[in-house]
């Protein structure tokens, strides 16, 4: 099956800016990262959309995407790319426009630049009433650190990395191609130092050179009172730490709250199915109905019936964007007794009767009525 275009993938237009393919990103990913989202498709979509975002946050990538698209530029190389006869006297110009995609003075990033560090992301599960009112807690997570011995270099205490002396520092190397179209100069990331521009003769003993290492790290969080499922907070600087000297990423938790056997919850407010007896209702009462706030007496009109709804003002979730607090709504159930004794019945015929409403009394079971069905009563 052929890709879908990554900018239809994520939503945006081909003008987009960075901040908003981040946006994009990071609002799609929400929705259907697979501890989340459920659904069969959720992983093929969630890795659908993460390609999509790897390609066009990286500025050389999606500049390389705008060009050709999913095609790889050099699969063209060897002269066998494209058919059809062209000759390479009559595209002479070729050779500048692809050295300025591949070579020379192409715009490219210094490998030695400061670098955000990468965002993590932390699935967080909620009790039903932590998640209304909010809690402090404790998390650990693992991320990569700048290692504490070398301070991020790589390198053996006492020494320094030196200059690249395979691409004298650039991080890049240029590989050379004749083509039907003229030289193509093809920039590819240095493997020697693996576009860094520097070489570490003698390599740190904790990270082994690398300059980093995974540590746990225990980060104290304030959960705001009314998150719902779903949604997610962004604690700046806890990602892992930048490059060259530049800032820590972000961690995004994101929530996943655990239902209640009694109470269910959409949006800011809060729903609850109480029963009550035939008697309540038809008379009146007042009961005790549980609320997240606590118990509280609610009236009962004589009369009520089964499904009525009441509201109970400022009883549901406090608004986590704005003052206030939601409702809760209470439907009520009226229950028939299943079994009554002699005396009630009578009881009832007489209630029956002062109504004037005629009831055909089914006094057998329904297996009464198969036994005598098959003797032919």
């Amino acid at each position: 099956m052929a890709k879908r275009d990554y900018y239809e993938v994520l939503g945006i237009s081909k003008s987009a800016t960075a901040d908003e393919i981040k946006k994009a990103y990071r609002k799609l990913s929400k929705e259907y990262h697979p501890d989340i989202n459920k659904e069969e498709n959720a992983a093929d979509k969630f890795k659908e959309i993460s390609e999509a975002y790897e390609v066009l946050s990286d500025e050389n990538k999606r500049a390389q995407y705008d060009q050709y698209g999913h095609v790889d530029p050099n699969q063209f190389g060897g002269g066998g790319g494209f058919s059809g006869g062209f000759s390479s006297g009559g595209f002479s110009g070729f050779e500048d426009i692809f050295d300025t995609f591949f070579g020379g003075g192409g715009g490219r990033q210094d490998p030695n630049a400061p670098r955000q560090g990468n965002d993590l992301q932390y699935t967080m599960r909620l009790k039903f009433r932590d998640a209304i009112f909010g809690k402090e807690t404790e998390i650990e997570i693992p991320r990569e650190e700048n290692c504490e011995t070398c301070h991020g270099s790589g390198a053996k205490p006492g020494t320094n990395p030196v200059t690249c002396s395979h691409c004298g520092g650039k991080g890049t190397i240029n590989v050379e191609q004749n083509t039907p179209f003229g030289r193509i100069v093809n920039k590819r990331t240095c493997e020697y130092c693996h576009g860094t521009g520097k070489e570490i003769k003698e390599k740190c003993p904790t990270c082994h050179g690398s300059g980093r290492v995974t540590k746990k790290k225990k980060i104290k969080l304030k959960v705001p009172a009314g998150v719902n499922d779903g949604q997610q907070m962004r604690v700046a600087g806890e990602g892992e730490a930048g490059l060259n000297g530049g800032p820590n990423g972000d961690l995004y938790v994101v929530f996943v709250v655990q239902p209640d056997e009694f109470f269910e919850r959409e949006g800011d407010d809060i729903f609850v199915e109480v029963p009550l007896t035939f008697v309540q209702a038809a008379l009146g009462d007042e009961i005790d109905v549980p609320t997240v706030h606590g118990k509280i007496r609610l009236k009962i009109p004589s009369g009520t019936q089964t499904g009525t709804n009441f509201r109970l003002r400022g009883k549901g979730v406090p608004r986590l964007r704005g003052n206030g607090t939601g409702d809760q709504h209470v439907a009520v159930k009226v229950i028939v007794p299943k079994k009554l004794d002699d005396k009630q019945k009578d009881l009832l015929r007489e209630f029956a009767s002062t109504t004037g409403d005629k009831v055909d009394e089914q006094t057998s079971s329904f297996f009464d009525k198969m036994k005598k069905a098959f003797k032919g009563d």
